[in-house]
């Protein structure tokens, strides 16, 4: 098996991230069930109870939300860090907004199937300006 190189990784997981960015931009669950592993874990505990879906559940609720696209609302995703631990696994912290809510997204990817997925979301809501 021919192992690629950091660099290549690098944009492979950026690639991945593009996807998830615009998949919630468009709510779109088919763009996100590309990414997402099948066995992703969707998680917060700002919700009471804390928040938890598997990767259907949260599916069905993006497809279901009204897309910030269809209300002409401006991009604002941003990709802070992004860690390797390994050829791999990797790790994501980025930033995104969706109506009156900006969130901090913690992404756990996996490299399987011939493809990076996230398999772990794990997120912080705030209002927007906090």
């Amino acid at each position: 098996m021919i192992v690629a190189d950091a660099a290549d990784r690098l944009d492979a997981v950026r690639e991945t991230l593009t996807v998830y960015f615009d998949a919630l931009y468009e709510s779109s669950a088919s763009m996100m069930s590309g990414i997402f592993h099948s066995r992703g874990v969707y998680a917060t505990a700002d919700e009471s109870p804390p928040l938890y879906r598997d990767r259907d559940t949260y599916l069905k609720v993006l497809e279901a939300r009204v897309s910030p696209a269809s209300r002409n609302e401006p991009r604002a995703d941003f990709i802070d860090h992004i860690e390797f631990a390994g050829e791999h696994t990797a790790w994501a912290r980025v930033r995104c907004s969706i109506g009156d809510r900006d969130f901090l997204d913690l992404l756990t990817l996996v490299h399987d199937q011939g493809r990076w997925q996230i398999i772990a979301k794990v997120f912080h809501i705030a209002k927007k300006g906090h």
